[in-house]
């Protein structure tokens, strides 16, 4: 009977000892198992970091960009501004040498209608001259024949 006690005991010790180690060993799997989910969320949380510094960083260049492009056409609205200005000032300019060109023809015209007219006068002031000259010297053969 003491054998059997014995053996009993030795069997429950046994038995024990195997349970404690399973528990210990399944404690063991469920720590790592914990660590590793740990360590996937630390890894998430890095990358969903990264990602949003990768979003500012982006938002930041697209933003800077905008700017950039704002700047240009304003700009180029002013050198189109100037261009626009610059070309109504050389159409003025243009009209008013226009201008200047039409009453310089017209006095030339007035001054060459002025000079036919004063030829015109010479002409018949030659012409009564001439009648003048020619009733004169008819006269003088009227008198010298009287």
């Amino acid at each position: 009977m003491k054998k059997v006690i014995l053996s009993s005991v030795l069997m429950m010790a046994l038995a024990f000892s195997f349970t404690s180690c399973r528990d210990a060993a399944s404690k063991a799997e469920e720590a790592s198992e914990a660590a590793a989910e740990a360590a996937d969320e630390a890894g998430e949380a890095a990358s969903e970091a990264m990602d949003k510094a990768g979003d500012a960083i982006d938002n930041a260049a697209d933003a800077t960009k905008d700017a950039a492009n704002d700047a240009m056409d304003k700009a180029g609205d002013a050198i189109d501004g100037a261009k626009d200005a610059a070309g109504d000032a050389m159409d003025a300019t243009k009209d008013a040498a226009g201008n200047a060109m039409d009453k310089a023809s017209e006095a030339g015209e007035d001054v060459k209608k002025a000079a036919g007219d004063a030829m015109d006068k010479a002409k018949e002031v030659g012409n009564d001259v001439k009648k003048a000259a020619g009733d004169a010297t008819d006269k003088a053969k009227d008198a010298v024949k009287n």
